[in-house]
């Protein structure tokens, strides 16, 4: 079962979300600073000092991966492509676009304003520390320094690591952006830029298990050992996720050349705007079993009703309200042609969040096209 995520707030209209794995991530940084890094830098502090700073610390990092993200996000809201929410989790923060880049020069320009804006934070807060730590002796004071000293290198780390060309890194976005300009393919470019995050995600952990070995038989210095778990860690999850976005790009390259005409269902049973909800799930809904219908008149797609829509009716007022009252309004963008690629309908359909469009040739209904066949014909096909 996949772990809950909160909805914290808003920034620049994008909900911003937490998931449940990024309290085990807050707790982790927090033990370590309060255990290790500031007692060494700062000493001389009590225990509850060090928790507190500690749990602040962690708390300004998170809102640098949320400053990092938003980086994305604004450009990407400039060139009109949708954000449907920024979650933070356990390696840092993900903007989940509504559309992929409509251009090369969109992807780079998307992808180099994250770690531009972490490497902006980065310089900000070391010149703040040091400022700090040159005018100021008072133990309280030196505080601030080590915390801006602190947010400053992770900021720089951060957007360093993310210049890695190495997909889906930045920096693999990046690459992805002047394969895209050279090959003039989309997906083949994911792909490639895909298979050298492969690589990289190897090579961490290649590296993370020499330091590991190095300091269990005595050779590095036992502290590189937490630094290989790390190494480990982050290496097996840039290999998993690039894995799979080489896999996402072979299932876009095949659903594009196929269309919508090929996986569409053929017969379209709609619903009339002025029938009862009552009629609606005896004569349809369980007659047929489907999820959703469209509600046509006279040839014009006016709105579709689905399982959800009806159950937010109560029973005992299904015989009284009309489909017409309950039903989801769409606009012309619902109705889509047959030529169209599958994947450019799967594009649409994300766009408006939907999960069925109707299919129109010469001013008549031909089809529907639903999430659901497009999921039958790719395990059919093995896609």
């Amino acid at each position: 079962m996949p772990l809950p995520n909160w909805k914290i707030g808003r920034a620049l209209g994008i909900p911003i979300h937490v998931h449940a794995s990024w309290f085990v991530v807050f707790l982790f940084v927090t033990w370590t600073l309060a255990t290790g890094y500031l007692p060494e830098t700062l000493p001389g502090q009590s225990a509850p000092r060090y928790w507190g700073m500690g749990g602040i610390a962690a708390l300004l990092l998170f809102l640098s991966v949320l400053l990092h993200e938003l980086g994305h996000s604004y450009v990407a809201l400039r060139y009109q492509i949708p954000i449907r929410q920024i979650t933070l989790f356990i390696f840092g923060g993900m903007a989940h676009m509504g559309k992929e880049p409509p251009s090369p020069r969109a992807e780079f320009l998307i992808a180099m304003a994250g770690p531009l804006v972490s490497l902006l934070l980065g310089a900000g807060c070391l010149g703040g520390a040091m400022a700090v730590d040159a005018l100021f002796a008072q133990s309280g004071v030196q505080g601030f320094a080590v915390l801006g000293g602190l947010l400053g290198m992770v900021n720089v780390q951060l957007g360093l690591f993310n210049l890695l060309p190495g997909f889906p890194l930045d920096g693999g976005r990046v690459l992805r952006a002047g394969l895209w300009a050279w090959n003039k393919d989309f997906n083949r470019a994911t792909s490639q830029a895909a298979l050298v995050g492969t690589g990289f995600g190897v090579v961490l952990g290649v590296i993370g298990a020499t330091l590991m070995l190095g300091a269990w038989s005595g050779v590095l210095a036992p502290s590189l050992a937490r630094n290989g778990g790390w190494l480990i860690f982050i290496g097996a999850f840039l290999f998993a996720a690039a894995l799979a976005s080489r896999r996402q790009s072979a299932m876009r390259a095949s659903l594009a050349s196929v269309t919508v005409r090929q996986v569409m269902v053929h017969r379209v049973v709609t619903l009339l705007p002025d029938m009862s909800v009552q009629d609606a799930v005896d004569q349809y809904f369980v007659a047929h079993g489907f999820g959703g219908f469209p509600v046509c008149e006279d040839g014009q797609v006016l709105g579709v009703v689905t399982v959800q829509d009806v159950q937010a009716v109560p029973t005992a007022l299904w015989l009284w309200r009309r489909v017409r009252e309950i039903m989801r309004p769409v606009s012309p963008a619902f109705c889509i042609p047959p030529d169209w690629s599958v994947m450019q309908a799967m594009e649409r359909m994300v766009q408006g969040g939907w999960d069925r469009l109707v299919v129109m040739e010469n001013g008549a209904i031909v089809g529907l096209i639903t999430r659901s066949a497009i999921a039958q014909f790719l395990q059919l096909h093995k896609v």
